[in-house]
């Protein structure tokens, strides 16, 4: 969900130009991806109103932590999307929100300025995802959903599958790799 005329490289180039403080840059930056970034916001604190707020934390986040950014370790998108997960989460454990589940689906939810090529290789690559998901012993695929969709914590994850906070990490870990394999 980017706007128009954004790649992978450009966005990598706005990132550059972000962390020399490069307002100008930051300001493309933030049209290219805060609808994106606050579907995920969104998503997890399923409060519109304290969602902007934390989104303007996230970009100040984004706005410090730049030259911290590397493009050999992540996308600018997973950067800015771990993020974004990760203030929104701080959030629920700091203010003990109840967890609601969306029926809204942000990441399948086309930008209206993506050019048509783009829309088909963000399907392609849920689908893609989708089916390396299901390729997860059961229940780690669930948990993976519930960890970096839902927002759940490890704690939570521990509560809810009935296994040690080590197992839990442990079968993350181990199942962020197998995808990444998959997705590859």
């Amino acid at each position: 969900m980017l706007a128009k005329n954004h790649t992978t490289e450009t966005l990598v180039s706005l990132l550059e130009r972000v962390a020399q403080k490069d307002q100008a840059a930051f300001s493309e930056l933030y049209q290219a991806t805060h609808r994106k970034l606050f579907g995920i916001v969104l998503r997890i604190l399923s409060k519109q109103a304290l969602a902007e707020d934390i989104l303007q934390e996230v970009y100040l986040t984004v706005w410090q932590k730049a030259p911290a950014f590397n493009s050999e370790v992540a996308s600018p998108v997973t950067w800015l999307a771990t993020i974004a997960r990760n203030r929104a989460i701080d959030e629920i454990r700091k203010t003990q929100l109840p967890e609601q589940e969306s029926d809204v689906d942000f990441d399948l939810i086309l930008d209206d300025k993506m050019r048509p090529e783009e829309a088909t290789s963000q399907r392609k690559e849920l689908q893609k995802l989708e089916t390396c998901l299901q390729g997860l012993e059961s229940p780690k695929a669930e948990m993976i959903k519930a960890a970096y969709l839902n927002g759940e914590s490890r704690e939570q994850l521990s509560r809810r599958f009935n296994q040690p906070l080590g197992t839990i990490k442990t079968w993350l870990h181990r199942s962020i790799k197998q995808l990444q394999g998959c997705m590859k």
